[in-house]
């Protein structure tokens, strides 16, 4: 027996709501003026691409990628030597332990649990800083800094958090969160990475 169209209806929105979201248009520039060069320890530093963080439909915050000269996969990002720079800024109100999370949640879908626990400590000092934060408001910036020979440093309104932590491994799983396998948006990594757009599937 045929079910009555109007009995269909929930079942036709959801197709047709799940159809216009996997053909949204690609991910436009960043709302944020991101500068187009930056400098760490005197090294000069390009930006290398710069997109925004979507958690389905809402953009969470805008972020910028600034390397000593332009790589276009994640293999040569990885591979690049020298100081790096992650700038980013808020476009929502995030709470600080909601951002800590998620953070950690990208490492270890983008790393080993060996390579986790080995880093157990740097990963732990992550969480503080940023769930040390009751939240973050509209307009806030934070950045992680990556300085050779020393570590990840972290910023929140343009001030360091503490002194750096890890190594090169360390902020590679960080780089990881927004470039690995299992990246926190597709969007968000092709644009960091200067690639061609992909559309948005949430």
């Amino acid at each position: 027996m045929t079910r009555p169209f109007y009995a269909q209806l929930p079942a036709i929105l959801a197709l047709a709501v799940a159809t216009s979201l996997l053909t949204l248009p690609a991910q436009a520039a960043p709302g944020t003026p991101f500068a187009a060069e930056a400098q760490v320890q005197g090294t000069p530093l390009v930006l290398n691409g710069a997109g925004t963080r979507y958690r389905a439909v809402f953009k969470v915050y805008d972020m910028a990628l600034y390397t000593p000269h332009k790589v276009s996969t994640p293999e040569e990002l990885l591979a690049l030597p020298g100081p790096k720079l992650l700038s980013f800024t808020a476009l929502r109100e995030i709470p600080g332990t909601d951002l800590g999370l998620a953070f950690i949640k990208g490492l270890s879908a983008n790393s080993s649990k060996e390579l986790a626990l080995k880093h157990t400590v740097s990963s732990n000092r992550l969480i503080e800083i940023f769930s040390g934060r009751s939240k973050l408001n509209p307009g806030d910036s934070f950045a992680m800094q990556f300085l050779p020979g020393q570590g990840t440093l972290f910023f929140i309104a343009g001030q360091p958090q503490g002194s750096p932590v890890g190594d090169a491994e360390f902020f590679a799983m960080v780089l990881n969160i927004w470039v690995g396998s299992s990246p926190a948006d597709y969007g968000l990594k092709a644009a960091l990475l200067g690639q061609d757009p992909v559309k948005k599937a949430y």
